[in-house]
């Protein structure tokens, strides 16, 4: 039990801080997006404001629910996509200023790496294997992760290759690191 929790820990750190890495010393965590102009994006935010009325969610533009039952709809709601752009957009009526205050983010990350730290760890605890085998599953549930759930996003919400592609290389090298400490706190602390 030591083994896991210490691993756990350990692993938490070290995703939490690759992932500062990625972010601020490394491209992983920009590749993909494009950052529209000032004016742009004045105008996209006013006709946002004025037009979910619905209030926050997930917008998928154009959708027509409907259509999924309603062949008749379906074959416009067809048309209607191959003739217009698509958007996938997260609104939040309110703003929040993620920039200037983002310790509440920040500790979210880091439960959420050390969460998954320690139920890899735990996981792995049960494998009756070698260092580098266990290292080598840690490794493998990261990208389990990434397949689970970054790869359906590009599928059906068309999220950028090169976005796709640079979540796993973050993911990858993330839980290969942590799946080195974790392996080590395993064969440490669990004789």
């Amino acid at each position: 039990m030591k083994g896991i929790l210490i691993g756990g820990l350990l692993g938490g750190l070290v995703v939490f801080f690759w992932g500062f890495v990625a972010h601020t010393m490394l491209p992983l965590g920009e590749i993909g997006m494009i950052e529209a102009t000032p004016a742009q994006q004045d105008a996209v935010l006013a006709s946002v404001k004025g037009n979910f009325e619905a209030g926050a969610g997930v917008y998928v533009l154009p959708m027509d629910m409907a259509a999924m039952t309603d062949k008749t709809r379906a074959k416009a709601y067809g048309e209607r996509l191959r003739a217009n752009p698509y958007a996938f957009v997260v609104y939040q009526p309110q703003g929040m200023d993620t920039m200037n205050n983002m310790g509440s983010n920040l500790a979210i990350e880091w439960a959420t790496n050390t969460v998954s730290a320690l139920l890899v760890a735990f996981l792995v605890s049960f494998a009756a294997v070698g260092y580098g085998s266990r290292v080598l599953l840690v490794l493998v549930t990261g990208i389990f992760g990434w397949v689970a759930n970054a790869v359906p996003m590009w599928n059906w919400y068309r999220f950028p290759t090169d976005f796709t592609v640079a979540a796993l290389i973050e993911q990858g090298v993330g839980w290969l690191l942590a799946g080195l400490v974790v392996a080590w706190a395993l064969k440490r602390f669990s004789r």
